[in-house]
């Protein structure tokens, strides 16, 4: 099973300033509903890591930047803040907090510097130690798919493996594909698509099926990102990578989102706007109170 996902933050965030100029934008806040039914606020990058932790993910390789340290101190242990909240007797929040501290007690983490902001293909690459030639995904610290029991990660790793896959990834139709990645593919099932070309922010679209910047690899990506030259803004871009897979014959498949299946992220102030009030809605947890020995 695959466990290990990388997770680039390093992004600068200039569409979400000022909100951004010191906070990461994956460190934003979003309302979403917490374990015992209440409203509650977390950082969009922690939404990320529960729904891969829920997903049977266990070893998180986090890209970061300059400016990024809230992201490793947010990820970090403080026992002591929870056992100041019980003596406070906010016990929900304390709760709420001992559970994704539980979650990471079972995770590993690392954390790697992207020295300067050379695009997604590069930080992606920064992480190939921590890969160590397994199978892995990238999910980007700023979109996030929001699923029935996340059966949207489980149909993707089920694809990747079935299909002897060297690069999988979702996609949606959208009505202004030049803000994103384009795909055109050949259908070979339903909302199944054989990748034949990808081109990031093209002025003239071929296609309304956009990325979604959630992807399953081998470590032919790497090799790829080393051929592959800055692209748009200058920078290296994954989705040039990926092209490069196609044009070397490498199979390459996506998978459309379905209705029930929501893309949010907080890539501009729309967007983030967006991604808030449907976490309220739509985004709760099963997962049962923990029991403290010192609660009572």
């Amino acid at each position: 099973m695959m466990r290990k996902a990388i997770i680039p933050a390093a992004g600068l965030g200039t569409r979400l300033l000022p909100a951004t100029k010191e906070q990461p934008k994956e460190m934003l806040p979003v309302f979403t509903i917490s374990s015992n039914g209440q409203l509650c606020v977390k950082p969009f990058l922690q939404l990320i890591f529960e729904k891969l932790f829920d997903a049977g993910f266990r070893d998180f390789c986090f890209i970061v930047g300059r400016g990024k340290r809230s992201i490793e101190d947010h990820f970090t242990l403080d026992n002591e803040f929870i056992e100041r909240l019980k003596t406070n007797n906010k016990f929900a929040l304390a709760d709420e907090l001992y559970l994704f501290y539980e979650k990471l007690r079972n995770s590993n983490l690392y954390f790697i510097n992207q020295p300067e902001p050379r695009g997604f293909g590069d930080a992606v690459y920064c992480a190939r130690a921590f890969t160590d030639g397994e199978a892995f995904l990238v999910h980007a610290g700023d979109d996030l798919i929001i699923s029935k029991n996340n059966g949207h990660l489980r149909k993707l790793m089920n694809l990747f493996e079935k299909r002897s896959a060297d690069a999988a990834l979702f996609v949606e139709r959208v009505e202004d594909p030049t803000k994103y990645g384009v795909v055109i593919g050949k259908k070979i099932g339903r909302n199944l698509y054989q990748v034949q070309e990808l081109e990031e922010k093209p002025s003239s679209p071929s296609s309304n099926i956009a990325t979604v910047a959630i992807y399953a690899f081998n470590s032919k990506i790497y090799q790829a990102i080393e051929k592959t030259p800055p692209g748009k803004n200058n920078e290296i871009q994954l989705t040039d990578a990926i092209q490069r897979l196609i044009d070397e014959n490498s199979n390459v498949y996506a998978i459309e989102l379905e209705p029930d299946e929501r893309r949010i992220g907080v890539g501009d102030p729309k967007s983030y706007w967006a991604a808030s009030q449907y976490c309220i809605s739509h985004d709760s947890s099963n997962e049962p109170r923990p029991n403290y020995p010192k609660l009572i």
